[in-house]
């Protein structure tokens, strides 16, 4: 009896573990597949696209990010926004030394791997900095943990810690007036019938610095009906977020976000900051 109990739990998978596996597509690329079907790509290397401004390189971000079954939702290089890239976090002001960077668009400030990313099971870990001025001044730690698919959905949990290595670093949105974009965000590709909720509620029009528990888009790509929503974890810093929403394509959780008592967040060294995301994707019938 007990040895037929042993044989049928070695037949069996591990309760809550998918068929995951790496692959290297070179270039910088690893590729995270479930079940033989590509689940996203992480690039730790620097990506170009023909076209693009040979000043957008850059590296450290998720694209693409599939559904169960195969919709591939986000963008990257497009030519309205060539600085946007799948599912990124950056910031439009970095500010060091008394001087100002850019880690959103022009990368005055970059993003830089130090080596391949360690992989296991549905987890990536890979440690980052950000270069300004000829040096590092900040270090990034990111752990991606994607859970198996179940059914029409696949989540994934997004947890980013960032430590000043010397001077203290301060992060800020868009300085545009009535915006304050900056943080965890993803970009679109194209679509039919758009679709933005926050918090159940759907929007009539893009929506910027209301505070949201969480924020999707839905889309039919090819045919195919999908949605991507990403909720910051409650117990992160200054949570509920203020978000920049955009139906042309756009949902970023804006992080320090812009209110009377706040427009920036300091990053000290020895006093590592980490956010949490869940990053849910879903086939809708």
């Amino acid at each position: 009896m007990h040895r037929t109990v042993s044989l049928l739990l070695l037949a069996l998978p591990a309760f809550g573990q998918g068929p995951f596996t790496w692959k290297d597509l070179g270039g910088g690329r690893v590729e995270l597949s479930e079940g033989g079907k590509p689940a996203l790509v992480y690039n730790y290397g620097p990506q170009w696209k023909q076209g693009a401004p040979q000043d957008r390189r850059r590296c450290c971000y998720v694209f693409p990010l599939y559904t169960p079954a195969g919709v591939s939702m986000l963008d990257d290089f497009p030519q309205d926004h060539w600085h946007h890239r799948g599912l990124f976090w950056s910031w439009p002001v970095v500010e060091v030394g008394g001087k100002k960077y850019d880690l959103w668009m022009t990368f005055t400030a970059k993003h830089r791997s130090v080596k391949a990313p360690l992989t296991s099971g549905g987890t990536l870990r890979a440690e980052n900095f950000w270069e300004a001025g000829g040096q590092d001044i900040v270090k990034e730690d990111l752990r991606l943990t994607v859970l198996p698919a179940q059914g029409d959905t696949r989540e994934m949990d997004v947890e980013l810690t960032w430590e000043a290595l010397a001077a203290p670093v301060t992060l800020r949105g868009s300085a545009e007036a009535g915006k304050s974009y900056g943080g965890l965000s993803a970009r679109f590709a194209a679509r039919e019938g758009t679709t933005l909720r926050a918090d159940g509620d759907v929007l009539k029009k893009d929506e910027d610095l209301t505070p949201r528990q969480w924020a999707e888009l839905e889309g039919v790509y090819g045919g195919k009906r999908a949605v991507l929503r990403i909720t910051p974890d409650a117990k992160n810093p200054g949570t509920p977020y203020q978000w920049c929403l955009r139906a042309y394509g756009f949902v970023g959780a804006s992080f320090p976000g812009r209110t009377a008592a706040v427009d920036g967040y300091t990053l000290e060294a020895g006093k590592p900051l980490t956010l949490k995301f869940r990053v849910q994707v879903r086939d809708v019938k």
